[in-house]
């Protein structure tokens, strides 16, 4: 009963569930919470600390920036849910307030993006040249996924759509998504000038994916995010729509960085995420019904600061899932 009554405690200011309920929808910075919840900074740094000491939220430090996130641990988890469904069937006019302002933060961060790729398309290829050679990911890329037979694929945030290019000897079928026009351009001459016929690349939106529910006989054979989650706000809700769409047996596969301190990777090149630990791809893997089964590190050359890491998760067969989930 302690730890229960920690949480309620620490739940039950006002503030404090404002900034609860606020933290199970998205991944926030302390300045974007100070601005949707309207009060000082150092009063919001107080609240958070209190819910973070109670266990409901959790803390990311990463170089200048720190982020807060509702906990996914299995209690805390369970309390938020049902504070949000309580305060979801109400009318209250402050909570409406703070999802509008959170579209508002959400909505400036796509235009950030957006204007990123817009001004840098034609000079990606020139971008990923600032960590290991790309030979040396996409070579272990086709070896993981290989090793299970590929029917369809999925490339999240396909870019310039490398990834698709390089996996199309491979697979029957590969798509594309890109919330990007430009990068589709590229992308799509891309493909046309290689002749690729089995791929295809559309507009799309990592967070609602436009495709059914996965499922044992249908869906994707594997969704690849090649250098994408640092770009991301919400890298756990992408994964999660992400298993979704798999069947059963279905795999995702991760390309990004292991954690650095480049902080001019986010003034001069749109990253939210300084990279990311694997315990941190683990905890997304879980509650998207994913066991990590490899993953591989590339260190950078001695000119260089960043490592590139590839996980892979399996999509666990429901039972299993389920299983699991009871025993977080």
């Amino acid at each position: 009963m302690g730890p229960l009554l920690t949480m309620l405690r620490a739940a039950g200011d006002p503030t404090r569930l404002r900034l609860l309920l606020l933290l199970a929808k998205a991944e926030l910075t302390v300045s974007e919470i100070t601005a949707i919840i309207g009060q000082s900074q150092p009063r919001i740094s107080r609240h958070l600390k209190l819910l973070c000491d109670a266990g409901l939220l959790e803390r990311i430090k990463e170089g200048a920036w720190v982020f807060y996130r509702g906990s996914e641990h299995r209690e805390a988890a369970q309390l938020t849910r049902l504070l949000s469904q309580l305060a979801g069937a109400g009318d209250d006019a402050e909570l409406k307030s703070d999802l509008g302002r959170l579209r508002q933060v959400r909505e400036e961060r796509a235009r950030q993006a957006a204007s990123y790729f817009a001004a840098n398309a034609a000079q990606w290829e020139k971008i990923r040249a600032l960590h290991v050679p790309e030979s040396e990911v996409e070579t272990a890329i086709v070896g993981l996924l290989r090793r299970t037979p590929l029917d369809s694929v999925l490339d999240a945030g396909t870019g310039t759509a490398r990834i698709l290019e390089l996996l199309s000897p491979y697979i029957r079928r590969g798509i594309g998504i890109d919330s990007s026009p430009e990068m589709l351009t590229i992308a799509r001459d891309r493909l046309a000038k290689a002749g690729i016929a089995n791929c295809q690349v559309r507009r799309g939106d990592v967070y609602r994916l436009p495709f059914a529910d996965g499922s044992p006989r249908d869906g994707f054979d594997a969704v690849i995010f090649h250098q994408v989650l640092h770009f991301l706000d919400d890298p756990l809700a992408a994964i999660g729509e992400a298993a979704r769409v798999l069947r059963a047996g279905g795999r995702i596969l991760i390309v990004d960085f292991a954690p650095h301190e480049l902080e001019f990777l986010r003034s001069d090149f749109a990253h939210r995420r300084l990279g990311f630990s694997g315990a941190e791809v683990e905890s997304w893997f879980r509650p998207s019904g994913l066991n990590g089964i490899a993953s591989e590190t590339f260190a950078p050359p001695r000119h260089q600061a960043l490592s590139v890491v590839i996980w892979l998760g399996e999509r666990m067969a429901a039972t299993q899932s389920s299983t699991t989930e009871a025993a977080a």
